[in-house]
């Protein structure tokens, strides 16, 4: 077939006469370096490596929201729908805008300590801790503040289970154990066992100690219980954080939020008397009652700096022939970390040097997800019969601030959630190769696994669940702003059982990744990928979507899910 070129010089990026100003506080951005590639209408792997390479070069600065290299993305993805020949998303326009708060903690003048006993320890930023405020304030304080250990930090009345039944935290330092009850023992008589609920998520603990009333929250790290190491949170955790504004969020927000590492919450607990192995035990035992950290109390102190802004979510749409109404919805994430020379502290940029790799690429996570939300647009767009539901091709922002561009996009979707078929979710896609399996990451929770499970098939696959069931995968995308509201939501990706080279192959790529580049410079594209099981499994993603687009379905959440309820109500509601 004939291949469609575009050449990306500094006119077709040029992109302001047909799409809003960028946010006030960004500089426009410089022109990116001319780009030819020929793409074609096929899934292809050549077509997609283009996509990484360009979205994870240097040039993008690591696509930090609200900086130069949001508008790079911008203007590349619009250009992009443009030549599918698709439609503006939102109306006449290709953007949502996603109104933000930018927090960046000046470490320099903030303080943390723990006192106990008359001895006051400071805390280090980075090495010892995180610590961050959803305030929006220039000064934020907790002086003195009680602390106690409320062990997972879990309130769930269907499971019978209260970490604060009884206790009054208002005020205080709650100190927490991260993931559920019954993990860290492998009880699966309690909550999931080692597969991670919502409770078990970083994000719920605090939510939930903010309707308690706690002054502040922090978090135990152990690099089984996240899912991740200590550099992940320091990464996460340094330089701008990003936020929604309290006005376009209902959640309840804490004054002040953080991590500690194990070694430091190893020496509280035995300078309060108690061992942290034991309490983490206890904490594990059904009627588990708060325990008091002796005298310890939490001081902090966080300066920072507070700038209103916004991002964008980026969506085209291909318009349903006969439902138009309806629509299947595909989505990834295109922002990662940025450059934390250059926006993780100002000065630190000349500081480094130019065997000081600073720029998070974010490669595989996510140019990956967005370069494949592409190729499937392309796909559609020379599908015939043209789908008779619409499809929606929503890039999001924020993720790596805690889902906010698709929270806010579930809270104001451009098409009702009630007329919302499914959605699809690519993010941080295997370049492994291709795979005897297919994880499909909360394999039973709805029938879309019957809807892809015919086609891995017949590609000589098998559906099976993530590894890792502990590190709560599927609540750590942005298909899970959508599960909330009931929409029944897919996020599955290449296995590790690698067709030639086995599952020990497969489990040794996966581990370099985490451990190697995983929100680290290091996630940077290689030419030497293996893009045969991509390619395979954006058809099989594909094939959902033009299943679903090309039926009147309307798939649910299993009996048992929590998400079913609301499922069935926008249903009904959709019925009336």
């Amino acid at each position: 077939m004939m291949k469609r070129t575009l050449i990306f010089a500094a006119a077709a990026l040029a992109l302001s006469a047909c799409s809003p100003a960028p946010a006030p506080e960004a500089t426009p951005a410089a022109a990116a370096p001319p780009v030819e590639h020929g793409f074609g209408p096929e899934i292809s792997a050549e077509d997609f490596a283009q996509h990484v390479k360009v979205l994870s070069s240097d040039e993008f600065g690591g696509r930090a929201p609200g900086t130069d290299g949001e508008q790079k993305t911008a203007d590349y993805l619009v250009a992009q729908f443009q030549r599918l020949g698709l439609q503006p998303g939102n109306g006449d326009s290709w953007f949502q805008d996603v109104p933000m708060v930018e927090t960046t903690a000046d470490e320099a003048t903030s303080t943390a300590a723990i006192s106990l006993g008359g001895e006051s320890r400071p805390l280090a930023f980075g090495t010892q801790m995180a610590l961050g405020t959803r305030t929006a304030q220039p000064e934020v304080k907790v002086d003195a503040s009680e602390m106690v250990f409320v062990g997972y930090g879990v309130n769930a009345p269907e499971a019978g289970w209260n970490d604060y039944e009884g206790l009054d935290v208002k005020g205080k330092t709650v100190v927490m154990l991260v993931n559920d009850p019954g993990y860290h023992v492998g009880s699966e008589e309690l909550f999931s066992g080692k597969k991670m609920t919502y409770y078990g998520r970083w994000t719920y603990k605090y939510e939930e100690a903010a309707r308690q009333g706690a002054a502040a929250a922090l978090i135990i790290h152990d690099d089984s219980g996240a899912g991740y190491g200590w550099d992940v949170v320091k990464n996460s955790w340094s330089g701008a954080q990003y936020d929604l504004p309290a006005s376009a969020d209902p959640e309840p927000r804490l004054p002040m939020q953080g991590w500690i590492t194990g070694e430091v919450a190893t020496q509280l607990f035995a300078d309060a008397g108690l061992d942290l192995e034991a309490m983490r035990a206890a904490a594990n035992v059904p009627g588990f009652k708060a325990v008091d950290l002796g005298d310890a109390t939490f001081s902090a102190t966080l300066n920072s700096s507070i700038k209103e802004s916004r991002s964008r979510n980026i969506l085209a749409k291909l318009p349903g022939s006969e439902r138009p109404d309806e629509a299947i919805v595909y989505t990834a994430h295109w922002d990662h970390l940025g450059d934390h020379g250059a926006t993780h502290g100002g000065d630190k940029a000349a500081a480094a040097t130019e065997a000081e790799d600073h720029v998070y690429n974010g490669a595989i996570d996510n140019a990956t997800g967005v370069a494949g939300v592409l190729e499937i647009a392309e796909a559609f767009t020379v599908q015939d019969p043209k789908p008779a539901r619409s499809v929606v091709f929503l890039l999001v922002t924020l993720e790596e601030s805690g889902l906010l561009g698709s929270k806010y996009y579930a809270a104001n979707p451009v098409i009702p959630l009630k007329d919302t078929v499914a959605v699809v979710n690519l993010d941080a896609m295997s370049v492994v190769g291709p795979t005897k399996d297919f994880v499909v990451i909360g394999l039973g929770n709805s029938e879309l696994d019957k809807v892809l499970e015919p086609i891995a098939t017949a590609q000589g696959r098998t559906l099976v669940e993530e590894d890792g069931v502990e590190k709560g995968f599927f609540f750590r995308s942005d298909h899970f702003s959508f599960a909330k509201f009931g929409v029944p939501a897919l996020y599955a990706k290449g296995g590790i059982d690698h067709v030639e080279k086995g599952k020990d192959y497969g489990r040794e790529i996966q581990a370099q990744y985490q451990n190697v580049a995983y929100h680290k410079p290091a996630d940077e594209f290689d030419p030497n990928w293996d893009l045969r099981g991509v390619v395979q499994d954006l058809m099989a993603l594909y094939g959902v979507g033009r299943e679903l687009a090309g039926s009147e379905a309307w798939p649910n959440y299993v009996e048992g899910n929590a998400f079913k309820a609301a499922r069935d109500a926008s249903r009904a509601e959709a019925a009336n």
